[in-house]
């Protein structure tokens, strides 16, 4: 009888495999980093075969680790740095050109263009996205008109295009299937959200070719099976989510109204909105939020492309600090007179502005201000960004104030207490810590072992959902205030456009 499900958790900075056991408990885990790409301003790539590389040796690391056969494993759930984008060679399977990271800014006068053209108010309706060069359709464009001979070869159904678990399933399964999930699908802008199809006129308008796309199904579903030379025999591969999809189905926010919110590199809130898809008012996206027996359950999200990543900045850049954990404790001991804002827009901003052409910026600066301040700036910008989602999701679900919520947080940055209060003062609303931190993998397991009959159904799992730590506001109404309306001063001073244009 299989003991575990393995989670392939495919990261924008690094590859991690994770056992899981029949309580859900981690049994084994192996993490590798890899390079990052930035080629010129606002580009972000990945070379492809380091992402293969990284997930087939944290897969047997893992294994190893937990002295784990192949037939010890139930299924394998894959997770994914979501509209990085891929497109490779179908018979040899390599890639054509780096993939380009969700990230990545290139196409966004290409977008501007389709705006201008009048297409957004029809991209938005059939896939609850805006146009912008976030999204995956734009950036299979780019590839094809920048890599000789691309287009004559897609016409002639040689190219296939994938986000990363299409790539990885195209790997895992020597090529046998080329396939999604909705939750992936959702985040391309090819994709129409209500009649779960990939959309021929939207093809048309960005001029990708529908024979290079993958076959959509369900979050839990049979995606194929692992060649039998990579692990020893087959392993099926049950279950597929989006990393931030997964890691709400990891946080067991099942029920219309719960929210989660992740933060890794970027920040990502989802708001469960059941089998409804709200049309956002206030610019943040619908997206399938996962998709069971043919059957999607929607949600908002509000996106931010930069929280963890500022604090990699502060190390890797600035070299103001060595290790990310510092912030805190700089942080902690930071001048509480000055008022430092950091606005990391340094590859635009996202939701709910979506200002591509905006450029980070600090202000506040005075003779005193040092390395501490430097370190609460980056950490608060994380906080007031959470703010703007999720002021704007409770304008769009239709009432409530944020006091009304409780956010349940995971992601690597949950770790650090000091920002965790933060976060609940300046929403004056709990935040709630789970004890399993590891949610998006956690989503991604859940989804294969309920697949394969290793998990319970969804109440169950949430059940058993447990909390480490509840951090409640404590902060006063008026230095409440007064930070956030520094914030948005800040805001409006680096906005290149107008945020409801």
């Amino acid at each position: 009888m299989a003991k575990y499900v393995m989670a392939i958790d495919q990261g924008t900075t690094s590859s991690r495999a994770i056992l899981f056991d029949r309580d859900h408990q981690i049994a084994a885990v192996a993490q590798q980093e890899f390079k990052q790409y930035f080629p010129r301003s606002g580009w972000v790539e990945h070379d492809p075969e380091d992402i293969w590389r990284s997930v087939l040796e944290t897969c047997r690391e893992a294994m190893n680790k937990a002295g784990a056969a192949a037939a010890d494993i139930a299924a394998i759930g894959i997770t994914n740095q979501r509209e990085t984008t891929l497109v490779w060679d179908r018979n040899t399977g390599e890639a054509i050109h780096k993939a380009i990271v969700w990230q990545d800014r290139r196409t966004a006068d290409n977008c501007a263009a389709m705006k201008k053209a009048g297409h957004e108010s029809e991209v938005r309706s059939r896939t609850g996205l805006l146009l912008d060069s976030y999204f995956s359709g734009t950036k299979v464009a780019w590839i094809l008109d920048h890599v000789d001979g691309a287009r004559e070869r897609a016409e002639r159904g040689e190219l296939v295009f994938g986000t990363v678990d299409s790539f990885l399933i195209w790997r895992l399964t020597g090529g046998k299937r080329h396939v999604t999930d909705a939750t992936n699908a959702s985040r391309t802008l090819l994709y129409n959200i209500h009649k779960g199809t990939w959309d021929r006129e939207l093809l048309s308008i960005l001029n990708v070719h529908e024979s290079m796309l993958p076959e959509v199904l369900d979050s839990a579903a049979a995606f194929g099976e692992t060649e039998p030379e990579l692990f020893g025999e087959e392993i099926p591969i049950l279950g597929v989510a989006g990393d931030q999809q997964a890691a709400s189905v990891g946080q067991a926010c099942f029920e219309p109204g719960m929210i989660k919110s992740t933060y890794g590199t970027g920040c990502f809130a989802l708001l469960n909105t059941g089998s409804q898809s709200v049309i956002s008012r206030n610019r943040l996206l619908t997206t399938v939020l996962y998709q069971l027996d043919g059957k999607p359950t929607y949600a908002l999200e509000g996106s931010i492309f930069v929280a963890g990543a500022a604090v990699q900045w502060l190390r890797d850049e600035l070299g103001l600090i060595e290790t990310a954990a510092e912030t805190a404790e700089l942080a902690d001991r930071s001048d509480p007179n000055q008022d430092v804002y950091l606005v990391p827009a340094f590859t635009g901003m996202g939701a709910p502005y979506w200002d591509s052409a905006a450029r980070g910026a600090m202000f506040g600066l005075s003779r005193g201000t040092g390395v501490p301040e430097f370190a609460r700036a980056a950490l608060e910008a994380v906080g007031y960004q959470t703010r703007d989602l999720l002021e704007a999701m409770r304008g769009d679900w239709g009432g409530g104030s944020l006091s009304d919520t409780v956010l349940r947080v995971d992601g690597g940055m949950v770790a650090s207490d000091w920002l965790m209060q933060f976060l609940a003062d300046i929403l004056d609303a709990p935040v709630d810590r789970p004890t399993v931190l590891e949610t998006t993998a956690s989503g991604a397991a859940y989804l294969a072992g309920y697949k394969a009959g290793f998990y319970e159904e969804p109440k169950v799992f949430a059940e058993r959902w447990n909390l480490d730590r509840r951090f409640a506001p404590q902060m006063s109404e008026k230095d409440r205030a007064r930070k956030y309306e520094g914030w948005q001063d800040a805001i409006s001073r680096t906005l290149v456009r107008d945020p409801g244009g």
